[in-house]
């Protein structure tokens, strides 16, 4: 007896979502994320990712896709470190899915903006842009309390202003060119400008 028409239709409509569940990546696992936190990052960037070295980012609370991108890009060699390709090189597609999602699912601790004079015109150039260079607000892709947007801008609320700072003139010279955007934004700041942005931002919350 042949099954019934209803019956074959289900089972082939099926077939996509059985295929496409078998494909998708494992939820991460904090565990793992933790584990490798302590054996690779830690040293740089403490075991929670918070406020270690003003010279290494602070990557707790972090959006768990920016980073597993920024770990990819240091792995092929598109974002330029020596010392982070030697790390990123040792880890797998999981491994960079697990150690993210460890270090987003922390809390960030609020930085202070320490430079009064130049606080105002980072204030200025972080929620209005430079009109005259045509150098758009941060906030309009990092948001006004410096959140970011999960997958697309990261978090900078907070951020070590002598990271910001290192970054952004990394992004100017064209040394860090995995960005476009902040390639064109950045090659429109002066030095002056740069300064005031990269202590504005970590005082935001």
């Amino acid at each position: 007896m042949k099954p019934p028409l209803a019956l074959l239709l289900a089972a082939t409509m099926a077939l996509p979502v059985i295929a496409a569940e078998s494909t998708a990546p494992a939820k991460p696992d904090l565990a793992k994320g933790q584990a490798l936190s302590v054996q690779v990052c830690g040293a740089c960037h403490t075991a929670d990712g918070t406020r270690g070295s003003p010279a290494n980012p602070i990557i707790a609370g972090q959006h768990a896709e920016y980073l597993v991108k920024q770990l990819s890009d240091f792995k092929s060699g598109k974002r330029d470190s020596a010392v982070m390709k030697a790390f990123a090189g040792t880890l797998s597609d999981a491994d960079m899915r697990n150690v993210a999602a460890f270090y987003a699912s922390k809390s960030t601790k609020p930085g202070f903006a320490k430079n009064k004079v130049l606080y105002s015109l980072g204030q200025k150039i972080y929620r209005g842009g430079i009109a005259e260079k045509q150098v758009p607000a941060c906030a309009g892709c990092h948001s006004p309390d410096g959140a970011g947007i999960p997958v697309q801008y990261p978090r900078l609320g907070g951020q070590h202003a002598d990271y910001v700072d290192a970054q952004l003139v990394a992004f100017r010279s064209g040394q860090r060119a995995n960005s476009p955007p902040m390639e064109d934004i950045a090659a429109r700041l002066s030095d002056r400008e740069i300064k005031a942005l990269a202590d504005y931002i970590a005082g935001l919350h």
